[in-house]
């Protein structure tokens, strides 16, 4: 049938649509005062631009087209993070920190799960500038507020370290193909594929990556790693950077999984992920990806994250309509157009009923103005 849409595609209705759209400004409003600048980014680019210093996940997510006007290969956006490291790096060319936001559509060319959209609405902020961790400490905290606004605070925040996993592997010198087994075999917590594949490693690195599997759950982590882990630099600072974490967010639920190896090729420092009750998904995920605008000619600090405005939606869950209130067409009655304009002007949703118009059968309408004494009045349907 000609009017079904493609599979993982979907209309918003008028009541999710509402509730989008209300989430979303309730977390621009939130970014805008923190100092984050709104940016739009175009929806398709060369496609070289698109996929610069992503993984192979992005490419093969991304839906590709040849331009008719350059002959040039175009890229449809998967993520709109490149682009807007971009426009850090590249347009607005910055010395000092910068603080950047966004809010529009994506597409993938395969959904992320059985349950998620080919066409997430994509809303998220980047902090570009200051390599300390207290960038980070400021979007997880912006992060945790943003979802507080929409209607879902997170219950729990997950918060790894690439730097731990990373230092490991160097000193144990993997090659690329040991690389992407070891990540796939912790990120599913396969731990007697993980025994099998660390069968040849050299101590202590071998105990050490049997080891990160059982690294998750609360600040006591922190001490349990620094006792299993070798003392290497790179896992040092890490656990260091993750107490200091800890220390500076003691109103937040943190967690700590050392073992959430998320964006690896992507990400090359702290990462954390938020999560909401009731939902085994991660509502938003972000970290550190400095050098970010290297590609563009100039390498910047950076951290940020984002988040799926639909997915959310479905998990807070769709409000009613805000009762409306019907009133005749004010065309030729200047006090009742008058007071039709107050309460337009006050949030509230009137409809004008045209001529031989009844009760409008979308919006729910529990009122209606009606003439008495000479002045127009709001009575209960």
């Amino acid at each position: 049938m000609n009017w079904l849409l493609p599979e993982y595609l979907a209309d918003a209705l008028p009541l999710e649509a509402a509730r989008i759209e209300r989430q979303r400004r309730a977390m621009l409003d939130l970014f805008r005062v923190h100092g984050y600048e709104l940016v739009m980014p175009p929806l398709v680019e060369y496609l070289d631009s698109l996929l610069t210093g992503s993984g192979q996940d992005l490419k093969l997510r991304t839906f590709k087209l040849v331009d008719q006007v350059s002959g040039r290969t175009l890229g449809v956006r998967a993520d709109m993070t490149p682009q807007v490291a971009r426009i850090d790096a590249h347009l607005l060319n910055r010395q000092g920190t910068t603080r950047l936001c966004y809010c529009d559509s994506v597409l993938h060319t395969m959904p992320a799960s059985i349950s998620a959209s080919r066409e997430p609405i994509q809303i998220g902020a980047e902090l570009y500038g200051h390599a300390g961790f207290e960038a980070d400490l400021e979007v997880i905290r912006l992060m945790a507020g943003a979802l507080a606004a929409a209607g879902a605070a997170p219950t729990r925040i997950d918060i790894g370290h690439v730097g731990i996993f990373r230092a490991l592997a160097e000193t144990a010198g993997l090659d690329a193909g040991q690389l992407d087994t070891a990540l796939s075999l912790l990120q599913g917590k396969d731990v007697p594929g993980l025994q099998d594949f660390c069968a040849g490693l050299p101590e202590p690195q071998r105990a050490a990556f049997l080891h990160l599997p059982t690294l998750y759950g609360g600040v006591e982590v922190l001490d349990r790693a620094a006792a299993a882990l070798p003392k290497l630099p790179s896992v040092t600072a890490a656990l260091a950077t993750l107490r200091g974490v800890a220390t500076a967010l003691p109103d937040l639920p943190l967690s700590f999984d050392l073992a959430d190896l998320r964006g690896y090729h992507y990400h090359n420092g702290l990462v954390f992920a938020a999560y909401h009750a009731g939902n085994p998904a991660a509502l938003a995920l972000g970290g550190r990806y400095d050098g970010a605008g290297a590609a563009f000619g100039r390498a910047r600090p950076a951290t940020g994250f984002s988040m799926d405005l639909r997915l959310v939606a479905q998990i807070v869950g769709i409000d009613d309509a805000q009762a409306s209130i019907v009133a005749p067409s004010a065309s030729d009655d200047a006090a009742l157009a008058a007071e039709v304009a107050r309460l337009r002007a006050a949030g509230e949703v009137v409809i004008e009923l045209l001529p031989g118009e009844s009760m409008p059968e979308g919006p729910r309408c529990t009122r209606r103005l009606v003439a008495s004494g000479g002045k127009w009045t709001i009575e209960q349907v």
